[in-house]
């Protein structure tokens, strides 16, 4: 257990247990080998250290704000997984029944999904679709990591989301002036939680998303 701790560093005062560290170096053994067919990251982050403080630990650190007796968490654009994946494997080790719901366009990437969630027997649901393009949307919570700016998230769960107890959003280092010319548009109550994988970075726990009416 001690070594594989090492790997994952920043996780050390998580309750993670070792059976999802093994999970999430088998994912990441899949992501290395899928990422030499198509692109799923960037070439240049596909070391073994790079994908765990970059992507794996990056993506773990949201389950802080995941109610764990969610029936249904929907990540609105996963790309290769992070964060759907990773919350799914953390979820299924917790020995928590809720099922993660993962929006991706791609063909490529969306049999990627499926091929990871068979072999970790993970409980989730891959839906190859452009999220846009779908409505009346109904979710406990909603995951966005790297996937379009706060003001297009925002008006997308505004619009497409019938129900939803909270959106978690991942903000870069631009994050504060994004946050707060939102917050000239949108009302929305919000809990910010420090990324521990980079310090110019933080979480956004958003609730109750309205417009405010036009003067």
């Amino acid at each position: 257990m001690e070594e594989i701790l090492q790997k994952y560093p920043l996780l050390k005062d998580q309750n993670v247990s070792r059976e999802t560290f093994i999970e999430f170096e088998i994912f990441l053994s899949m992501l290395q080998k899928k990422n030499r067919e198509i692109n799923i990251i960037s070439k240049n982050t596909t070391k073994n250290e790079v994908i765990r403080d970059r992507h794996i630990t990056d993506s773990a650190q949201v389950i802080d704000f995941i109610d764990l007796n969610s029936h249904i968490i929907t990540d609105i654009g996963s790309g290769g997984g992070m964060p759907g994946i990773i919350v799914s494997i953390m979820l299924k080790n917790l020995k928590k029944s809720g099922k993660v719901k993962l929006f991706e366009k791609s063909h490529h990437k969306s049999v990627f999904l499926r091929d990871v969630s068979r072999e970790l027997k993970l409980k989730t649901e891959i839906i190859q679709k452009n999220i846009f393009e779908e409505q009346i949307i109904d979710t406990d919570t909603i995951i966005a990591r790297a996937f379009k700016p706060l003001p297009i998230i925002l008006e997308l769960v505004y619009k497409n989301f019938s129900s939803y107890n909270n959106l978690i959003i991942f903000m870069g280092k631009n994050g504060k002036t994004v946050l707060e010319d939102a917050l000239k548009i949108w009302d929305f109550n919000f809990e910010k939680k420090q990324s521990i994988t980079s310090e110019d970075s933080f979480l956004l726990n958003i609730k109750n998303i309205k417009k405010k009416n036009k003067k």
